[in-house]
């Protein structure tokens, strides 16, 4: 990959999460439960933690035209001490909230896509482990969001009557 193909990925990397900051902190903003605040600002800061680690590596590549090996230590901080069963309970019952968890499923669905694919095609090694490792930190932001989409579902069937018995 040349260097400046190397380098429109980590913009365009960057540029993704910078999006996800700003929506997270939108959906943050918006809320009005302490809770699923705190939430979404947790979601928030996960990705101005990946924008640093894109900002390091483009600055990294950019001066030397090489990847540096990410510090793969740093993980996320999303647990299930954030997503009680209460802050889910809240999500389901404010539409904003819900419909917020839908969206930032398709963001991180991109940012897997993104991450995953360069880390198949780049031949540097540390690029290959700094994508693979970012591609697995946004399926986790992804499974929490799922998990709570799936709640969001059963508790609306539920409530709506959809299920036979």
């Amino acid at each position: 990959m040349t260097d400046n193909s190397s380098l429109d990925i980590l913009k365009n990397a960057i540029l993704l999460e910078t999006r996800g900051k700003a929506f997270y902190r939108t959906a943050a903003n918006q809320s009005t439960n302490d809770d699923v605040k705190a939430f979404f600002e947790t979601m928030a800061a996960e990705e101005v933690q990946h924008v640093k680690i894109l900002s390091d590596q483009f600055k990294a590549f950019k001066e030397t035209g090489k990847f540096k090996a990410p510090d793969t230590s740093e993980t996320g901080t999303i647990s299930n001490k954030v997503l009680t069963p209460e802050v889910k309970a809240r999500i389901a019952a404010a539409d904003f909230e819900a419909a917020a968890i839908s969206a930032a499923m398709l963001m991180e669905e991109r940012a897997i896509a993104l991450y995953a694919g360069r880390g198949k095609e780049a031949q540097d090694p540390e690029e290959q482990k700094l994508y693979r490792w970012l591609a697995d930190w946004e399926k986790e932001h992804l499974e929490f969001l799922a998990a709570i989409d799936a709640e969001l579902k059963e508790r609306i069937w539920n409530d709506s009557g959809f299920w036979p018995f």
